[in-house]
């Protein structure tokens, strides 16, 4: 990944960070995209650029807006010559029954967790294509693959991006282009955090117990998959060894789709 230039989506903090955090370690010149404190977002990018001796930059681009996603990638490509990495992360969540699910929440949540993947890797393929070389790793979740109670919206984004990966993955077949998608199961992130409170308060558990009956319902290993695991599996996308890996969905879910 030695001065390779890699964009992040979603990145300034939970698995984006880890990911971005990766990349930089591994050598690549990283972009940074999120919300969040500027103060704290650019204490970030200067740790990130003296730690490993990369560049960080950091564009600010909201992921429902196709323009913003657009000047994201030709900043990149002005600033490094090229996006060798586009990893399409960001994403929210909202949870409630169908009938009750807000109109609004439904657009948001499309808007970024899908719509935003198509933009970023419309905008990112005509530069990959005439260099004849690029990685594109999407984050997508092991609901791609199962439905799940309260997540209408997030299921059919996530079983839509696994879709999109493929179709990217034989549009670019032969082209030195891959596309990819990772499935992580439940992972330590803030969301999942709020997830095992309210069980808690819900069901009259502590935190230990509420995490252990989230964990071992769905997911056989009882372990979270963690943000070096996450990292490492992207890594491993865009390397050599996976030169010939595309249209492929790898699961780290501790066996949730086995069942």
């Amino acid at each position: 990944m030695k001065s390779r230039a890699v964009i992040v989506t979603g990145s300034t903090s939970g698995i984006g960070a880890a990911l971005a955090a990766a990349f930089a370690e591994a050598g690549a010149n990283v972009v940074l995209n999120g919300f969040g404190d500027a103060a704290q977002i650019d204490r970030v990018r200067r740790d990130l650029a003296q730690r490993h001796g990369v560049d960080v930059l950091y564009h600010g681009a909201d992921m429902t807006r196709p323009e913003e996603i657009s000047d994201l990638i030709s900043m990149t490509e002005r600033r490094f010559g090229a996006v060798d990495v586009l990893v399409n992360n960001a994403g929210i969540q909202h949870t409630d029954r169908i009938e009750h699910f807000p109109p609004e929440k439904w657009d948001a949540l499309i808007a970024i967790n899908l719509f935003a993947v198509f933009h970023g890797t419309a905008a990112v393929l005509p530069g990959m294509r005439r260099r004849g070389r690029g990685r594109i790793v999407n984050i997508a979740s092991n609901h791609g693959f199962s439905g799940g109670v309260n997540k209408c919206a997030y299921v059919a984004a996530k079983h839509a991006v696994l879709g999109l990966t493929k179709v990217t993955a034989l549009e670019t077949a032969g082209s030195g282009i891959t596309c990819n998608a990772i499935c992580p199961g439940w992972v330590k992130t803030p969301l999942v955090d709020r997830q095992i409170e309210a069980r808690a308060a819900r069901d009259g558990l502590d935190i230990g117990e509420a995490t252990w009956r989230l964990l071992i319902e769905q997911q056989p290993s009882g372990r979270f998959t963690t943000f070096d695991q996450l990292a490492g599996a992207a890594l491993f996308l865009c390397s050599e060894t996976a030169a010939n890996m595309t249209g492929a969905s790898i699961t780290q879910d501790g066996g949730w789709t086995a069942l």
